[in-house]
């Protein structure tokens, strides 16, 4: 079966079809973890950095995962704010369902993911608020329509009315761009501080390569991982 061919949908020949999809059928970069840096933030900017030059498209984005009151886990694809060795970090509405969620277990997971590097890292740790002042320095810096869907407050609740919620919105850009200094505060910067950060680079034969860091009193302990 051609590999672009999609078999009738909830038919058994999609695990197949699945199976015959080729991955990391292209050149790969390697990976010494001998040569790694002793923090992870420095490896982490080299592998952005590369991901950038090379055009890979949204190279910031990355999957936040947490968990709510149930402990059921959520996911979705931000982008990335700032990353350096204090964290990484994003921001969000604390009315939405990430702040909320964030408010009751303070602790998330990150995901990055370049396909054409084969490679993924993944950050795991404590989440804390950044100041009100560089919140609001973030809030400002989003485009115009951005804030004003922000101001509006209703993240993730039910569009019952898409005709309303236009003129809503059109009322909050107004609102803005009649005062381009209106902040939202409820908008926070969040920090996630790594507990563990893992680089993972892929390899055709199955033989990927994986460094792990655990923060440890002293610092920084690398380990390497099977595959």
């Amino acid at each position: 079966m051609p590999e672009n061919h999609l078999p009738e949908k909830g038919s058994s020949a999609v695990r197949d079809w699945l199976r015959g999809i080729e991955v990391f059928a292209r050149p790969l970069p390697g990976f010494d973890p001998d040569t790694a840096p002793a923090e992870p933030s420095a490896l982490f900017l080299d592998w952005l950095a590369e991901a950038v030059e090379a055009g890979v498209p949204d190279p910031h984005a990355m999957t936040l995962s947490t968990v709510d009151e149930a402990g059921d886990p959520d996911a979705r694809v931000l982008i990335l704010k700032n990353a350096d060795v204090s964290g990484f970090q994003f921001a969000t509405h604390t009315a939405g369902p990430k702040g909320g969620q964030l408010a009751a277990v303070p602790r998330a997971a990150l995901t990055f993911y370049w396909a054409e590097f084969g490679r993924q890292v993944r950050v795991r740790g404590a989440v804390t608020p950044d100041s009100r002042e560089r919140s609001a320095a973030d809030f400002l810096a989003r485009g115009a329509t951005a804030r004003a869907e922000a101001l509006l407050g209703r993240q993730s609740r039910y569009l019952t009315d898409p005709e309303a919620g236009a003129r809503a919105l059109r009322a909050s850009l107004a609102r803005v761009e009649a005062a381009p200094g209106l902040v939202d505060p409820a908008w926070t910067l969040f920090t996630v501080v790594p507990d563990v950060v893992e680089f993972w680079q892929a390899a055709a034969d199955r033989a990927h390569v994986r460094l792990r860091y655990e923060r440890e009193p002293s610092g920084w302990r690398r380990h390497r991982l099977w595959p």
